[in-house]
C-alpha cells in the first residue's frame, strides 16, 4: 500500500482547504483510512477516520462539524474537506491506512497502525 497526500497550504482563518490522499496497492476493499495531524513537540492526533467497507466515520471533537472525510467511488482517493479553519488547525497532516480496524480505535492514540503517507503542511493564519 502506498499513500500520497496533497492539498496542503496556507489559508486565512475561516477559510477552507481540501486534502487528498491517493492510495494504491490495496489488496481488497476493507481498509480503515485516517487523517492525522501533528504539531512539533506534540503527539500525533487522529482527527477523522473512515472505513472503506461500510463508510462509517469517526471524528475528533476538535473538528466535528468543520471537517468531512470521504472517498471517491473507487475508494482509492480519500479526501479531508476542512472548513472554518482555525489557527490551531495548523499542523502537518498525514493519511494512513490499515486493514479493517474499527474507525474509532484507528483514530485513537492506540490505533494509528499500518501504512503512512509523507504528510502535507497546513498553515492557518490569524
Amino acid at each position: 500500500v502506498q499513500l500520497v497526500e496533497s492539498g496542503g497550504g496556507l489559508v486565512q482563518a475561516g477559510g477552507s482547504l481540501t486534502l487528498s490522499c491517493a492510495a494504491s496497492g490495496f489488496a481488497h476493499d476493507d481498509y480503515t483510512i485516517g487523517w492525522f495531524r501533528q504539531v512539533p513537540g506534540k503527539e500525533r492526533v487522529g482527527i477523522a477516520c473512515i472505513s472503506t467497507r461500510d463508510d462509517s466515520t469517526h471524528y475528533a471533537d476538535s473538528v466535528k462539524g468543520r471537517f468531512t472525510i470521504s472517498t471517491d467511488n473507487a475508494k482509492r482517493t480519500i479526501y479531508l474537506q476542512m472548513n472554518n479553519l482555525k489557527p490551531e488547525d495548523t499542523a502537518v497532516y498525514y493519511c494512513a491506512a490499515d486493514w479493517s480496524v474499527p474507525v474509532a480505535y484507528y483514530c485513537s492514540r492506540d490505533g494509528q497502525s499500518g501504512t503512512w503517507g509523507q504528510g502535507t503542511q497546513v498553515t492557518v493564519s490569524s
